[in-house]
C-alpha cells in the first residue's frame, strides 16, 4: 500500500510543534543529545515547517529567498543567551508517490542551497534571534511502515538516519482528538 497524503500531512503538522519534534528526536538519540536543554524545550529549539532561507550571493551582494525542499527545520537555541547554536536538523518526510531518488534528491538539493551563506526567515515569535547559517546540518528522514523497502535500503546504503512511523496510530490519535472536540 502506498504512502497516503494524510500520513504526510499528519506528520508535517505533528513535527511543526516543538514538543512533538522532541518526541521524534527521541527516536534517534544522537540528535536528541543536540538539544541544549530538555528542561526548557520551548526555549531550546525552534521548529519551522516548510522553511525558507535567504541566500546571500557574495559576488553581487544580493539576497534570494528560497523555500528549502525539506519539510521541517529544527534550530537549536541556547535558552540562557537566547541565541541560535550551530546545529540544525532538517526533517524529510516521505511524501506520497516519492521514490528513493526523489527523497534523496531533496536532501542533496538542500545541501547545495546551504553550502552558501544563508539566514533563516524565522517565525515571528523568534524573529529577534540571530539566524545565520549553521556549523553543521543534520538530516533525519521520516518513513512509514507503508514506505517501500527499497527506500529504507537506500537510506541505509547512503548512511542517512531515518525513523519509521506507524501512521495508523497518528490517524487514530487525530480521530480521538476530533471526537473529544465534538463532545466538548
Amino acid at each position: 500500500m502506498p504512502v497516503q497524503k494524510s500520513y504526510y500531512e499528519a506528520s508535517l503538522a505533528e513535527y511543526s510543534n516543538h514538543l512533538q519534534a522532541i518526541a521524534l528526536l527521541k527516536q534517534h538519540r544522537p540528535y536528541l543529545e543536540l538539544i541544549p536543554s530538555l528542561r526548557r524545550p520551548d526555549e531550546s529549539l525552534i521548529t519551522i515547517p516548510l522553511p525558507i532561507v535567504r541566500l546571500r550571493h557574495a559576488a553581487s551582494a544580493t539576497t534570494q529567498a528560497i523555500c528549502l525542499p525539506c519539510d521541517v527545520a529544527i534550530l537549536m537555541c541556547d535558552p540562557e543567551w537566547k541565541i541560535k547554536t550551530g546545529a540544525e536538523i532538517l526533517i524529510f518526510i516521505h511524501r506520497p508517490h516519492e521514490d528513493f531518488s526523489d527523497l534523496l534528491g531533496r536532501w542533496r538539493q538542500t545541501q547545495v542551497f546551504l553550502n552558501q551563506d544563508y539566514e533563516w526567515l524565522m517565525p515571528h515569535r523568534h524573529s529577534h534571534i540571530l539566524s545565520e547559517g549553521a556549523n553543521t546540518v543534520y538530516p533525519l528522514f521520516v518513513v512509514f511502515s507503508e514506505t517501500s523497502e527499497r527506500i529504507q535500503r537506500g537510506l541505509i546504503g547512503a548512511e542517512l538516519p531515518f525513523v519509521i512511523q506507524t501512521p495508523a496510530l497518528q490517524l487514530l490519535d487525530e480521530k480521538d482528538q476530533e471526537g473529544l472536540e465534538a463532545r466538548g
